[in-house]
């Protein structure tokens, strides 16, 4: 399928397309070291896989991890040896620069490092590679020196989790969070914003490609009340249903994320921001294009835009639904009838959910 991320064998791809002749001419080969082109044919006849990003214009993105236990050499000092997961090659296609697919793919990899509970996670990058490098120091990474070839090597362990920033910190969640909440986004605006949530039975149509792959993801909605969750708190998104059948078995919580920024655009009519600031404040996170977003910042009387970074999905047959939340004291009974928005949920209540939806809780918030 087009327009996705999906493994894909060395061997069924082609070596000669011209997506990477930047790399052969990054690593040409030394005594020392094998070239790109020797690399990429032996890890061909090893029946290796990478994850690719495919679309109508041909390769997009190629990312190629591996497990090792050996020692990382540095010119200056060396790192002991211990099992980390190496990012080998991770290669974005210039068309996609200024867009957000280079953010969804580290975040890719990140679940990836996440789910097989290793320690460290690295990668080996040269300085001139400024964009990836600003990406992966925004997503953790340290830079701990330079390997022998000359390449920065930038490390993230799980035993060093810089909880100040959420993106920093992702995807594990600050075991220091006071409340979480809900954030209730109609069916057809969440399978766009929140294409990794797999619904069964459900078409995942694309609005924007940039939307679809980025993490950081833009919320506007039209409430009077503030939203009663705060920056660096988690909340569960909850998938509206709109069509037929009985909502509370239909409509379900799918994600988690944490919320990065809240901005009041407009209260009573008034504008508290100019269009042209929220457009620039938006950029291309939001579903809406320019014509809907002015549509609504023209009409409605309130308006509020939640930023968030999108942590986690709990995947096909584990969505919680209206039914158990109702059932289980977290939904509108149990918190006096309230909007389900207005909600909010105490650490052990957001764990608890969490669990129903099939999330290694010891593994998503650690200390």
């Amino acid at each position: 399928m087009a327009d996705t991320f999906a493994l894909k064998k060395f061997s069924d791809l082609n070596l000669n397309d011209s997506f990477f002749d930047s790399l052969k001419t990054a690593y040409p080969g030394t005594n020392s070291t094998p070239s790109f082109t020797d690399w990429f044919l032996k890890k061909s006849k090893e029946d290796r896989t990478a994850l690719v990003f495919q679309d109508d214009d041909g390769l997009g993105a190629f990312i190629s991890l591996k497990q090792e236990t050996e020692s990382l050499p540095l010119q200056d000092s060396i790192l002991s040896k211990k099992l980390r997961l190496k990012i080998s090659t991770i290669k974005i296609a210039d068309r996609f620069r200024g867009q957000r697919l280079g953010e969804g793919s580290i975040g890719l990899v990140l679940w990836q490092w996440q789910r097989l509970g290793i320690e460290e996670i690295y990668v080996t990058v040269f300085d001139q590679q400024e964009l990836l490098i600003s990406q992966l120091t925004r997503y953790g990474f340290i830079k701990v020196g330079y390997n022998p070839n000359g390449e920065g090597v930038y490390l993230r362990s799980r035993n060093n989790i810089d909880y100040s920033d959420p993106y920093k910190s992702f995807p594990f969640i600050n075991p220091n969070f006071e409340n979480a909440g809900y954030l209730c986004v109609e069916d057809n605006y969440h399978d766009t914003l929140f294409p990794y949530s797999e619904l069964k039975n459900t078409l995942q149509t694309s609005v924007a490609l940039n939307v679809r792959n980025g993490l950081s993801k833009i919320y506007v909605g039209a409430q009077f009340t503030p939203p009663p969750y705060k920056v660096g708190e988690p909340i569960f998104i909850y998938r509206k249903h709109t069509g037929s059948g009985v909502k509370k078995y239909k409509s379900c919580l799918t994600s988690f994320c944490i919320v990065t920024d809240i901005i009041a655009v407009k209260r009573n009519y008034q504008a508290l921001m100019t269009f042209d600031a929220l457009l620039e404040r938006i950029g291309n996170k939001s579903v809406f294009n320019q014509r809907e977003l002015y549509s609504r910042y023209s009409k409605n009387r309130h308006m509020f835009v939640i930023e968030m970074l999108y942590y986690g999905y709990f995947g096909e047959g584990h969505n919680v639904n209206m039914d158990w939340l109702d059932s289980n004291g977290h939904w509108g009974r149990s918190h006096g009838g309230i909007y389900p928005a207005l909600i909010r949920l105490t650490p052990d209540a957001f764990k608890e959910i969490l669990r129903e939806g099939n999330i290694d809780v010891d593994n998503v918030i650690i200390n």
